[in-house]
């Protein structure tokens, strides 16, 4: 049984819910689940973390095994890396390198502004 696996089986535990459920819920393939209990895939795609994660109310980070803090905390403690912003543009697929994530910055910035400007007028 692999470490994501037996992290969301206890997270549906603790919910008093089957992972059979979490899939159907989710909308999401119960063979998903079965080949990563069987160890036929080591892990989700991170679309499906992103909705296990949303579905429970716990960080991404948390579901990969890279927390051990199950729920964010309260407003105002917890921290959002770099790397959860890029998760989550970006949805963890292939390398960001720091010249993307500075350019999607800056747009940002840009709209920021943009929209400013357009309430002052």
């Amino acid at each position: 049984m692999c470490t994501m696996y037996g992290i969301i089986e206890q997270l549906c535990s603790e919910k008093g819910i089957k992972p059979g459920k979490l899939c159907a819920d989710l909308g999401i393939s119960r063979g998903i689940l079965s080949d990563l209990k069987a160890g036929r895939t080591k892990k989700l795609s991170s679309e499906n973390v992103a909705k296990v994660s949303a579905y429970f109310g716990i960080s991404t980070d948390y579901i990969l095994g890279k927390e051990t803090e199950k729920a964010p905390a309260e407003t105002g403690k917890r921290s959002v890396s770099d790397d959860d912003i890029k998760f989550a543009l970006f949805g963890g697929d292939g390398e960001i390198t720091d010249a993307m994530y500075d350019e999607v910055r800056n747009f940002a910035a840009y709209v920021k502004q943009r929209e400013a400007s357009k309430k002052k007028e």
